[in-house]
């Protein structure tokens, strides 16, 4: 049983949610950003989703573009990206959660073919990472990797949108394995005041047409918005840009940037 269905299986037996922020490798240096998802973990997180930093992030919005650049900048590479993944996994199969944390990755398809599947999805699993979700490859293509996600045991993430239709997402469904992430929003990643359209009934559309849990992303910022996908059907929510604004602001005081990250992820997942 993968750590995600372990997850979702415990959580659910305590009736919570799971509360995923994430974070771009190496923003805004290495050794800050490992402090930063350690004191994640630290604050409570349930799986954290990690992002690799690109020069054209066509699904991000400017906080994740920003963040990626402060990492570009500040040297990170893809081997560089998976020791770090490696120094998280080690770290939180030593926390208080009993190793069930996952750890999931976000990049873009050419990171991957660069490496070439096959040495992606290897060093992946090396590393520890559970899923892998690659933000630009459409569902059309994605028999160039499923065959690479089984053989590493990595769940493979795809996102579903308030304009896939219900056939789409019995597709979707079919090939996706530890969750399906849902898009709350039309458009790229980025903090909203609300959301795009009826949430709640997109939440449930999709609870109609798959079995997997649901986790739910891009644009939430708050813990009324939390509250709101939760309340609707939604198993976990993810959240990005909100988390990113907090190392943005306080690039000239990391451990303030850690204190804010961990007061956050505490608010955010409390009753």
């Amino acid at each position: 049983m993968s750590k995600y269905n372990l997850l979702f299986k415990k959580l659910r037996e305590q009736k919570k949610y799971a509360f995923i922020p994430f974070f771009v490798i190496g923003d805004p240096d290495y050794e800050t950003s490992l402090a930063v998802v350690k004191k994640a973990i630290d604050a409570g997180a349930d799986a954290i989703e990690l992002g690799l930093a690109f020069s054209d992030p066509v699904a991000d919005g400017v906080v994740i573009q920003a963040a990626d650049k402060r990492a570009l900048d500040s040297g990170i590479k893809v081997a560089d990206a998976f020791r770090f993944i490696a120094e998280i996994r080690e770290y939180a199969n030593k926390s208080a959660n009993e190793c069930l944390l996952p750890i999931g990755l976000l990049v873009y398809c050419n990171l991957v073919y660069k490496r070439s599947v096959e040495k992606f999805y290897s060093d992946a699993k090396k590393a520890g990472v559970n899923s892998i979700l690659i933000a630009d490859m459409p569902l059309e293509e994605s028999s160039l990797v499923l065959d690479a996600a089984k053989k590493n045991e990595i769940n493979q993430i795809f996102l579903v949108t308030q304009t896939s239709s219900n056939e789409r997402i019995k597709e979707i469904n079919k090939l996706s394995s530890g969750f399906i992430y849902l898009v709350s929003v039309l458009g790229v990643t980025g903090a909203r005041d609300k959301f795009s359209g009826d949430v709640g009934a997109f939440i449930k559309r999709v609870k109609e047409n798959s079995t997997l849990p649901l986790c739910v992303g891009f644009g939430i910022s708050n813990k009324d918005q939390v509250n709101e996908v939760i309340d609707a059907g939604a198993d976990g929510a993810i959240v990005g840009s909100a988390v990113v604004k907090l190392i943005e602001k306080n690039l000239g005081n990391k451990e303030k940037m850690k204190n804010d990250v961990s007061v956050f992820i505490d608010a955010m997942k409390s009753k």
